[in-house]
């Protein structure tokens, strides 16, 4: 009995640490509060500017900020008595001093997390509604933390001047409305920047990453479109995965009619989480089909397509059917007699040796 208490924390702990940063962080929302984000429309910018010799100028990094926001269909106000949804506040400094990090310890890892031991040039941005700090922080650095010599060696006769230049170059590149529009549940300002052909590669892969972490199902069609286009399959098949239990069929014929192995991989690998999260068990007969004729010609490393079989193997161990355990167990004990010792095979028996111990932990629990 202890045993399986344990088990079931163990578990419970891992799918924890498999919540994706922006769903976690809408997870601590009021139902209230993800209404009004959700809603949102004008944002109230606040941009406050301090150079070692106190408050300097604003207004070019309060246009960035501007610009940047009604790029993805945002209203924005810079006067406080004007109607506003929500106030975004940036705060650029040449000799950062705020020292805090995000409320969740897992964010305080991420490149654009505000970093405890940076003290150089850095632009920290929030937002608050109703005048609430809901403890979203991003920050934007400098290549250079020491503005001096950074600015001697540029030949600029103020550093302060200077620091600041640099972080609003930073801001122009930064794509913190993306992330804005995904943090307050808004993917269709996101969609909208998808489909217009002027939005370059770079932010439509930003994009695709971020409807993949929240629960966007008006997103399917958009992405089922981007996966005609071989530079964006890939990333919209995981993109997918944020859509939910709707995206099964199109996953499905996906991965059981693309020729593209790492497309093919990405469908399975997309199968195995959405259904796993949902319960759907849709997703198992084409994974255990797939397997099951890999078996049947299954007798040395030239007959295996790794990417694939390897990914359909991990969802199934996540899908934990009863009708995986023989099939796995001929699998695990094939890929042990191949002499193989590449990367590849290490993969695949890792899975298989995964797979197997939670389909075989089942049977013993049950």
């Amino acid at each position: 009995m202890k045993k399986s208490v344990i088990l079931i924390w163990l578990l419970l702990i891992l799918v924890s640490l498999q919540v994706p940063e922006s769903l976690a962080r809408r997870t601590h929302l009021t139902p209230e509060q993800r209404g009004q984000l959700e809603q949102a429309q004008t944002v109230l910018v606040t941009v406050l500017a301090l150079t070692e010799k106190g408050l300097a100028e604003n207004t070019g990094l309060q246009k960035i900020v501007t610009q940047r926001l009604e790029e993805v269909g945002f209203s924005v106000v810079t006067d406080r008595s004007f109607p506003h949804d929500v106030e975004f506040k940036v705060k650029c400094e040449e000799r950062k001093t705020w020292t805090g990090t995000t409320a969740q310890g897992g964010d305080a890892e991420l490149p654009d997390a505000p970093a405890r031991l940076w003290k150089g040039p850095a632009c920290l941005l929030r937002y608050s509604l109703n005048g609430q700090n809901l403890g979203w922080y991003k920050e934007v650095r400098t290549p250079f933390e020491n503005s001096i010599n950074a600015a001697q060696s540029a030949g600029a006769t103020d550093p302060g001047t200077y620091a600041l230049g640099q972080l609003a170059k930073r801001l122009s590149q930064y794509d913190f409305p993306v992330l804005i529009a995904a943090e307050w549940g808004q993917p269709k300002r996101l969609m909208t920047l998808l489909d217009a052909p002027n939005t370059p590669k770079i932010r439509k892969l930003h994009i695709l990453s971020a409807l993949s972490e929240i629960e966007a199902e008006s997103a399917l069609p958009h992405l089922t479109a981007l996966m005609k286009d071989k530079d964006f399959a890939h990333e919209a098949v995981e993109a997918l995965t944020g859509v939910g239990e709707d995206s099964i069929p199109f996953l499905t014929d996906l991965f059981q009619s693309s020729t593209h192995p790492d497309i093919q991989a990405a469908a399975a690998k997309a199968l195995g989480h959405v259904a796993g999260a949902s319960g759907n068990p849709t997703a198992i007969p084409p994974l255990l089909t797939y397997l099951k004729n890999a078996l049947k010609h299954l007798h040395t490393s030239a007959d295996i397509n790794f990417p694939v079989l390897t990914e359909v193997v991990w969802s199934l161990g996540k899908l934990r059917d009863e009708d995986s355990i023989e099939p796995i167990a001929e699998l695990n004990s094939k890929v042990w007699v191949i002499y193989d010792n590449s990367q590849e095979m290490k993969d695949l028996r890792e899975a298989a040796n995964w797979t197997y111990k939670q389909l075989d932990l089942d049977g013993h629990v049950s």
